[in-house]
Parts: C-alpha cells; sequence; structure tokens
C-alpha cells in the first residue's frame, strides 16, 4: 500500500511540475519576437495559442516594392502558424530607417509585449525596430548622452501650462559654457513628444556631435499646439486638429513665445549673443517657425522648413533669417513649397533647397533634421 502511495504521489508531483512548467513557459515573454536578416530582412514572431489568425502591422513593406512612401501608411499580412502557438512572417529586404509596427490577434491590436522600445503614433501604441545603414538611422555612436528634461509653463496669456522638453548636449552638466539654442516644432497631429518618438532627434543629435558634424546646442521641444495639451495621453487624432487647425491661425503659441524664452534662459545657460536662436518645425510647425521668424526678426539666424505648410502670410519682409528648407516630390504640398521657394528668391533672400524623393513623412523629417542640424551655429 505504501508502495501504491508513493507512486501516486511520484506521478502528482511529476504532473504538477510538468503544468507548473508548462504555465511558466507559456508566460515566459518571447525573446526573440523580432530578428534582424543578414540580407535586411525582418521576421516578425509572435506567440498566441488561442488565436485563429495573427497579423502585423507595420509601415514598412511587407509584400511588393515601392519607390517612394507619399505619407505614413500601414500595411497588414497575416502571419503564419508554426506550431505550438508560434506565428512567423518574413519582410523582403528593407531599407535603412526606423520603422514602428504592431501585432493584430483576432482583430485585437497591441504593441510588441516583448519589444521596450515603443512609441504613440496617434492614438496607438506602437514598437519600433531600426535598420541601421545612414549615420542618420545609426544610433548612439559615441558613449556620451544628452539628458532630457520635461518642464511646465505657464505663460501669462494662456489659462493652461504647456510641456517642454529640453535636450541638453553630453557634459554640459560638466562645464560652464553657453550655448546656442534650436526651437524644434512638431506638426499638426503631435506634442513636444513628437521629435523625441518618431523623429529620433536626441539620438541622432547625440549621434552627430559625437561625430563632431554637429556643433553642441541646446534643443527645446515645447507643445505648441494652439491649446496647451497638459497631458501627453490627450487625444491627438489626426480629424481633431484639423477640426482646430483654423486656431493654428490665431498665433497663441508665436505669441507666448518671447515669455517661454525668458523662462527657459532663467533656467539654462542660453548664449546672449546674437545669432544664438534658431528655430525650425515640420509642417504646420514649419508654418510657425516662418511666423516667428517675422514676429521676432532679430532672434533668428536661421529657420528650418520641413514640408513646410505656408502661404502669402508667412513671406519674410527682412533677410535677417537664412532659409532652409526640405521637401519631397511625393509631397501633397509640394507645389506650394515651391511657390515659397522662388517667392525667396526673387525678395533675394538667401535659401538652401533640400530636395529628396517621398512626401510628408517622418522618413523625410528625420532626414531633414539631421542636414539641417549640421549647417547651424558653425560661425
Amino acid at each position: 500500500m505504501k508502495k501504491h502511495n508513493s507512486i501516486f504521489c511520484n506521478i502528482l508531483i511529476i504532473t504538477l511540475v510538468g503544468l507548473f512548467l508548462n504555465a511558466a513557459w507559456a508566460q515566459e515573454p518571447l525573446k526573440d519576437s523580432i530578428q534582424l536578416n543578414a540580407d535586411g530582412s525582418v521576421t516578425f514572431v509572435y506567440k498566441d495559442t488561442a488565436a485563429k489568425i495573427v497579423k502585423v502591422r507595420c509601415d514598412c513593406k511587407l509584400r511588393r516594392e515601392k519607390s517612394y512612401v507619399t505619407r505614413e501608411n500601414y500595411h497588414s499580412v497575416r502571419m503564419r502558424p508554426n506550431g505550438a502557438g508560434m506565428w512567423t512572417y518574413t519582410t523582403p529586404p528593407l531599407a535603412p530607417e526606423v520603422y514602428t509596427y504592431q501585432f493584430e490577434s483576432d482583430g485585437h491590436r497591441r504593441p510588441d509585449p516583448t519589444n521596450p522600445d515603443s512609441i504613440r503614433v496617434r492614438t496607438d501604441r506602437m514598437s519600433v525596430f531600426i535598420i541601421n545603414g545612414t549615420p542618420q538611422i545609426s544610433l548612439y555612436v559615441g558613449e556620451l548622452r544628452g539628458r532630457l528634461d520635461t518642464l511646465s509653463f505657464q505663460s501669462p496669456t494662456e489659462l493652461k501650462p504647456r510641456r517642454i522638453i529640453v535636450y541638453t548636449p553630453p557634459l554640459y552638466d560638466q562645464s560652464r559654457e553657453e550655448y546656442q539654442v534650436l526651437y524644434l516644432l512638431h506638426g499638426l497631429n503631435g506634442n513636444e513628444t513628437a521629435w523625441l518618438d518618431r523623429g529620433r532627434a536626441a539620438q541622432s543629435l547625440d549621434n552627430l556631435i559625437a561625430l563632431r558634424k554637429a556643433k553642441p546646442m541646446i534643443l527645446v521641444m515645447p507643445d505648441a499646439n494652439p491649446e496647451a495639451l497638459i497631458d501627453t495621453k490627450d487625444n491627438l487624432s489626426l480629424m481633431k486638429n484639423i477640426f482646430l487647425y483654423p486656431a493654428w491661425n490665431q498665433l497663441e503659441f508665436e505669441k507666448c513665445f518671447p515669455a517661454m524664452d525668458d523662462f527657459l534662459s532663467g533656467l539654462y545657460r542660453f548664449t546672449p549673443r546674437l545669432g544664438g536662436r534658431a528655430v525650425a518645425g515640420l509642417s504646420a510647425g514649419a508654418k510657425q517657425s516662418c511666423n516667428l521668424t517675422n514676429m521676432y526678426d532679430s532672434t533668428f539666424t536661421s529657420v528650418g522648413l520641413f514640408s513646410p505648410v505656408v502661404g502669402r502670410k508667412q513671406m519674410p519682409e527682412s533677410n535677417f533669417s537664412k532659409y532652409w528648407i526640405g521637401g519631397g516630390v511625393g509631397d501633397l504640398f509640394h507645389h506650394r513649397i515651391n511657390k515659397f521657394r522662388k517667392k525667396l528668391q526673387r525678395k533675394h533672400i538667401p535659401y538652401t533647397m533640400y530636395n529628396t524623393v517621398g512626401g510628408h513623412t517622418w522618413r523625410n523629417w528625420r532626414l531633414y533634421f539631421t542636414e539641417y542640424v549640421q549647417t547651424l551655429f558653425w560661425n
């Protein structure tokens, strides 16, 4: 009887251990949910034992070749079951770029649970992967990195505070040097986090400073929406912002700029020298950059316009600032960009035109940023 009890106990223990190990294995996060292959392709791996259909959704080419992307497009494709609840899919070779993706399991979308690098794209969380291969995309060349601070600024003319993210260059705290400042503005569907999340501005600037291609500078990324967004979780849906677009013409952000600059100058070592400020922005933020340059014409020596949405009211009256313009041949505002450029030419206002393929996308804006900052503050 004792022998039978012993056998029974052993079987029970083995069964419980097996169940525990199976449960632990099922709950253990997948270590390699995304695999970067030698030919530049990417293999997505996802585990869901109960799913009937699993898809991967990504802003990269999943099936067919494209010459360029005219806007931020997300494509989805079914992943293939590979046994034991594993699903896989391999893309064609991809160009060097920062890509975002998420998984869809039986209609429910979620970012990659095993990838800690995720950002918010509109109202979704998207995971990130990077195909290296260009100076703009290869991140963290040097060991030194800049510091990021998040501040809250209350303008005397506004009811709500504005959030501001400030990047100070490597070794800022170990020196007493005064630095030139670049104000970097987001577009219609963004806030103060846009250039950090999707634009990878801090990583790119760390890179360029380490390579001595850009001068160490302070980067100011404010919430430049006409109505300040206190919480980064505020709904930033594109449709909502399109309805709010007329409010951008009220110049609420532009009017509070002098108070904001004074506030930040009291906290950071901004150089007081002439030529110590520049401003740049993408899309509607480029329009704001033009407005700021016109309203405070002795403040900015350089203005960067990335896929600018500009018109007659943004034309400068003076030539104090140098203009740097980036635009893609597939941009929906390409005609307007060319028209603005020709007016600058007729007014003998110096400018640099940087033409690319593609359109109104972060792929271009990241490139424009890295090219533009290399032109700043050398003289």
